[in-house]
């Protein structure tokens, strides 16, 4: 197999050459900043072996092998653990041990030798040595280059000046599409199935540091304030009572949704680095542990509320207060989870349930209001809620039976839209991917794309060109195939000559 090394200046695109091949090709992807939930401990990593690590037994004399996190930020949350470098060394060495029983992969490594010490660059060019007996490697770096040169079969150079075209192995012009189709060439990684994600998610989640503790002392606290505040309140302040309970619960869970952007961000550049195998169920899992979340805090809220006045005991009301909780907060897990939208975006879009429902349920204002806008009180929960307070409160409109099931059905007015959207997307991207895709496989059954290939890997490009097909004749192929072998004989040649001189 061939290892491709990508250099050119600062800012010449290196790396958006790396991300545009990932883009196309499902390939075993480290970014130069890999992000990992900084609160995973190494030891629960599934099928992986740390005491290959060139400094574990360091952690090993000090007796932390077990306890050790991976270290970081999440959130603004620092947590001390390995360091930038010792990340950058697990991420490779996990790469290794996973694709070591597999072959023809394409591995793409942007920076591998970035924030790692000298004394480990042996260890690195070690462990690319025997990845490349059996893998295609792709990888930029801008540290040790002449070394990286003399091991690397190919260079391409990439411009600042000319992006349209790069140079690959001294041939100028090449196109930049051409190449980045070239170069994405390999099998997809077969994970294993087997329970091992399942059981890693729950260890790296329901540790200390995954966020759920914090959410406890915050609510042990607000409600522990809460029920000395509000002991024995007297029946007509139910509705006082439960605004306080509510926005208790809601700042309980905000916290733990507001990461929800980060953790998906982080978990899908585990999934890349090989760390789990699946990012759907991760997101599945994720959601089922956070909607958990949410229904331990309404209980809470239910039993609370009970305590301090006695007038909101029925089932159909804590059912309310739950749904009530969801609608406030789904849009967190739904913008969080299921879209690409940075922090700021979800935090904006998660925060419009609340800031609507304020506006738009005459919950705070009942009776007031412009005709027809009051209208819209109909899709919020909030309002349904209201209606079942056993005091008047001047609620107009209020449905005179089947009240839980419209605050059920308005509760998922927003998950319904959002499915109905994301369907709509998906339909629409896979459209113009498969468009996208057909292009692509004209693209490579060309002459100019069967050379690009030889150039590349030599004569093992011939099982590339007979797997997609290539529309150039066996002849030309077989020519190709000859001057490859040729180039390959004289370098071998100049090889021998030169260590014979040495």
């Amino acid at each position: 197999m061939t290892l491709t090394v990508v250099v050119g200046a600062s800012g010449s695109g290196k790396t958006t050459f790396l991300n545009h091949v990932h883009k196309s090709h499902k390939c075993t992807y480290i970014r130069q900043y890999h992000n990992l939930r900084p609160y995973i401990a190494v030891s629960a990593i599934p099928n992986f072996d740390p005491t290959k690590l060139p400094y574990w037994d360091i952690y090993i004399k000090e007796k932390k092998e077990k306890s050790i996190i991976v270290g970081g930020t999440i959130a603004g949350q620092y947590m001390a653990g390995l360091s930038g470098g010792q990340r950058k060394l697990l991420l490779f060495e996990l790469i290794c041990q996973r694709t070591a029983a597999q072959d023809n992969q394409l591995i793409v490594l942007d920076e591998p030798f970035a924030g790692v010490t000298d004394d480990f660059v042996p260890f690195i060019v070690k462990s690319l040595n025997e990845m490349r007996k059996k893998h295609n490697i792709l990888m930029v770096t801008n540290d040790h280059v002449d070394t990286l040169k003399k091991m690397a079969d190919n260079t391409v150079t990439v411009s600042a000046i000319d992006r349209t075209t790069v140079k690959i192995n001294g041939k100028e012009g090449v196109d930049r599409e051409l190449a980045l189709l070239a170069m994405s060439i390999g099998d997809e990684y077969k994970h294993t199935t087997n329970n091992s994600d399942l059981q890693f998610f729950t260890s790296v989640e329901l540790s200390k540091n995954g966020g759920i503790p914090n959410v406890a002392v915050f609510g042990f606290v607000a409600y522990g304030i809460f029920l000395l505040m509000f002991w024995n309140s007297a029946p007509g302040n139910e509705a006082l009572v439960l605004i306080a309970a509510s926005m208790i619960s809601f700042f309980t869970a905000n916290p733990y949704f507001l990461q929800l952007t980060d953790w998906r961000i982080f978990m899908v550049e585990e999934a890349e680095a090989l760390l789990h195998s699946s990012k759907a169920m991760n997101k599945l899992l994720k959601t089922g542990l956070t909607l958990g979340i949410l229904c331990v805090i309404g209980i809470i809220q239910f039993v609370c509320q009970i305590a301090v006045i006695g007038t909101l005991t029925s089932v159909e009301f804590f059912f309310g207060i739950l749904f009530d909780l969801l609608s406030l907060l789904v849009s967190m897990i739904l913008f969080g989870l299921f879209t690409d939208l940075p922090d700021q975006a979800v935090q904006i879009l998660g925060a419009m349930p609340f800031l609507l429902m304020i506006f738009f349920s005459t919950t705070f204002s009942p009776g007031a209001g412009v005709d027809g806008l009051k209208g819209l009180r109909y899709l919020f929960p909030r309002f349904y809620l209201w209606c079942m307070l056993p005091e008047d409160m001047d609620m107009e409109g209020c449905p005179e039976s089947y009240g839980l099931l419209y605050l059920i059905l308005s509760s998922q007015v927003l998950p319904f839209v959002f499915v109905i959207t994301k369907l709509g997307m998906n339909l629409y991207k896979k459209f113009h991917r498969e468009k996208k895709q057909s292009s692509r496989l004209e693209s490579m059954k060309t002459i100019q794309f069967a050379e690009l290939q030889f150039e590349l890997f030599g004569e093992k490009a011939l099982k590339n060109l007979k797997h997609i097909g290539s529309t150039v004749s066996a002849h030309e192929l077989e020519k190709l195939a000859g001057r490859a072998r040729d180039l390959e004989q004289s370098l071998t040649e100049r090889e021998t000559t030169s260590d014979e001189k040495v």
